[in-house]
């Protein structure tokens, strides 16, 4: 299977996602919140996800909830198109630069959420984004999903590239954890054989 739809209605966001591990990173992001769209966008590209998200929340309060409720979503569109993670390889790691960034991000889908994210962007804001919300994102999609992910800023002056190099590290280290091992033949990489 391999992919994923997923609804999700609250009052404070009604949120759209389809998700394609798969892919070729294909798709339209329409979040409401225009530097999250260039992220995921960016993310489904390095990952080569398809990704389709749709999102309309109360952003005249602020992109708090519109970007917490989409993490909440893709992380748990990410767990349904895992599916019971039989025969992936189930960790990935990428060292990024982005200019003058440099960013370490690694994924263990091991079923137990945790997030360390380590970082010091300079800016409260990338264009009218609050960079507060990077780690919000993140924190959801790692509950929502069950992975565990760590995220470390090496070195980077700059709020957008440091930023940009997290959402495309966390998608060449989650494509290379969700790919499948052929040498695994169908099992689950666990010895415990299960991976929740």
């Amino acid at each position: 299977m391999r992919s994923a739809e997923l609804r999700r209605r609250t009052a404070e966001t009604d949120i759209e996602l389809s998700l394609k591990l798969s892919g070729t990173g294909a798709g339209t992001i329409a979040t409401g919140v225009g530097f999250l769209d260039h992220m995921l966008t960016l993310f489904a590209r390095h990952g080569r996800f398809d990704l389709t998200v749709h999102c309309k929340g109360d952003t005249m309060v602020d992109d708090h909830h519109s970007v917490e409720d989409i993490g909440i979503v893709l992380g748990a569109a990410i767990a349904q198109a895992l599916g019971d993670k039989r025969g992936i390889r189930r960790y990935g790691s990428m060292l990024l630069p982005m200019d003058e960034a440099l960013v370490l991000c690694a994924v263990d889908l091991s079923g137990r959420s945790c997030l360390r994210l380590t970082a010091d962007i300079p800016s409260e804001k990338i264009g009218t984004f609050d960079t507060e919300l990077v780690e919000e994102f993140f924190l959801a999609v790692t509950r929502s999903a069950g992975m565990t992910l760590h995220i470390r800023q090496i070195d980077g002056t700059n709020s957008h590239h440091i930023v940009e190099a997290m959402f495309k590290a966390f998608g060449r280290a989650l494509k290379e954890a969700v790919s499948i091992d052929e040498s695994l033949g169908g099992e689950i990489p666990s010895t415990k054989g299960v991976l929740v």
